[in-house]
């Protein structure tokens, strides 16, 4: 299997899924804005997205693959059918009863997890109305990620990263042609939440079943495998997503700032989340299968060449976008999302979270990059220890930083939080002998620097000030952002390409 092509497959397939993310976000900003009703939308969705990020593509992901690859690799294809209809018994019996006792306790979440909105009733009423239509997405996405995680042990990447684009086309038919429909408007954003979970979960099964790996019902708690991927996923939670933790307190804090806080904050982390989901969700997915294969396959030498390979490109590639996201926070905050009811004002606001959130780019996509270094090794302790210190840090920045900064250091927590995580994985596994950095990387930075110094001046060359742009109508806005994205990248890889950099030097064939 050649990574780079898998990585290509699965970018490809994100990058459709992001762009209409995007579409999805012009059509809710322009629809409903940046208020009460969508502070309350949002926050009602972030407590199910944050435990699908946690349990579903976190905590659950890590622990169920590598067991799955080992299994795979050295027990044959019956016990590996058992294994998972075992683990899917037991996953569907759980969350079954976690969907209810969400969905009952609505309210003691919402006090909880936003207790600002209490001071106003009509809005915490509506958050916990659409906390409890939106609830029932943990369930079906905890189920695609167990599809999932099958496919991509299969190497079949494609559909897997193509299923977020379901979701998308739910809330944007929804928002367009339901929301008039009910009463108030905002519940439509709520039932496509639910309709798009179970069109990614339908969408998945008949792969499965292609491959022989359809799940059946075979309750056994006790089962050797199922017991092992338990024990891997509760401290698994906090070692992997210690952000979107954090991203759930910075929800608590927002909820006592001003009105449209949560809402800036969203907007900017979903601008955030297109190169960490493009670059880091990505190589992440290819990259924990692989990295789980050749270490059942003991060969500690490919191991290590796996991750030098994934830090590489990763540097390569998330720089500039942390550099370009900083520079043209203006420009790509006015083209997608300066219309209807989103003022120039909500802009300039989300606009202090983007420049924030870009500080800490680099370390949230390289956390996933070395956060499976130790998950495909069933190595739990060592994120888990630096999970706790890393969440310590970001709280004790929130309070540091949220009196002067507002919500924009609420998202500088976030970053710098995820740079110090990267930074003591990164130090685990030098110190643990796992990981041996191929020769080169000084010369490697150096040629980086010279590229990054080129993008940076073209884009602060072409770029407007910031009432320019706000002035500007949507297509003026669109050729002109346009031409200094084009004009960037062509500055950037241009310079690497002078530098000696090739498309085949990154070129690697996974387990």
């Amino acid at each position: 299997m050649n990574l780079l092509r898998a990585l290509a497959t699965v970018s490809g397939m994100t990058l459709l899924s992001r762009i209409l993310g995007f579409v999805r976000d012009f059509v809710i900003a322009r629809v409903f804005g940046a208020g009460m009703v969508t502070d309350a939308f949002f926050v009602a969705f972030r407590l199910p997205n944050l435990l699908r990020r946690l349990f579903a593509e976190g905590a659950f992901s890590q622990a169920f693959v590598p067991v799955l690859a080992e299994y795979r690799n050295r027990r044959g294809e019956a016990e590996t059918k058992t294994l998972v209809n075992r683990v899917a018994s037991v996953l569907s019996l759980v969350l079954v009863a976690v969907t209810a006792l969400g969905t009952a306790a609505a309210p003691l979440l919402i006090a909880v997890t936003a207790p600002g909105f209490a001071a106003d009733a009509n809005k915490f009423q509506l958050t916990v109305e659409l906390t409890r239509i939106t609830f029932p997405y943990i369930l079906f996405m905890s189920l695609v990620a167990l599809a999932a995680g099958i496919l991509n042990t299969w190497s079949r990447f494609a559909l897997p990263a193509f299923t977020p684009v379901l979701l998308n086309l739910s809330f944007i038919g929804m928002a367009l042609f339901a929301a008039p429909w009910f009463d108030p408007p905002v519940m439509a954003l709520a039932w496509a939440v639910f309709i798009g979970g179970g069109l990614q979960l339908a969408i998945q099964l008949p792969a499965l079943a292609r491959i022989g790996m359809l799940p059946r019902f075979d309750l056994a708690w006790r089962d050797e495998g199922v017991q092992r991927v338990l024990k891997l996923m509760a401290p698994a939670i906090l070692g992997v997503s210690v952000s979107q933790i954090s991203l759930l307190i910075n929800t608590i804090f927002a909820s006592f700032l001003e009105s449209g806080s949560v809402s800036w904050l969203y907007y900017a982390d979903r601008l955030m989340e297109f190169p960490a989901g493009l670059l880091g969700a990505a190589l992440g997915t290819i990259l924990l299968p692989s990295l789980a294969k050749t270490h059942a396959s003991e060969r500690p030498e490919d191991f290590s060449a796996l991750l030098d390979w994934g830090l590489r490109l990763t540097l390569l590639l998330t720089l500039p976008a942390s550099l370009a996201l900083a520079l043209l926070a203006v420009p790509l905050l006015s083209t997608l999302f300066q219309y209807g009811a989103f003022a120039a004002s909500d802009v300039l606001r989300t606009r202090e979270a983007l420049v924030a959130y870009s500080i800490g780019l680099t370390g949230l996509i390289l956390v996933k990059v070395l956060a499976p270094g130790f998950y495909a090794r069933q190595d739990i302790r060592t994120p888990v220890k630096i999970a706790l210190v890393t969440l310590a840090l970001t709280q004790l920045m929130n309070i540091a930083f949220v009196g002067w900064l507002k919500h924009a250091g609420l998202a500088l927590s976030i970053g710098l939080a995820s740079c110090f995580n990267a930074a003591m994985l990164w130090r685990g596994l030098r110190r643990s002998g796992v990981y041996r950095p191929r020769p080169g990387w000084r010369i490697f930075m150096l040629k980086l620097l010279i590229a990054l110094g080129a993008l940076g001046g073209i884009l602060w060359l072409g770029c407007d000030n910031d009432s320019a742009w706000l002035a500007m109508n949507g297509g003026q806005r669109m050729l002109q952002l346009a031409g200094l994205v084009l004009g960037g990248m062509a500055a950037y890889f241009a310079t690497l390409w002078l530098l000696g950099f090739r498309l085949r030097d990154f070129r690697l064939r996974g387990a």
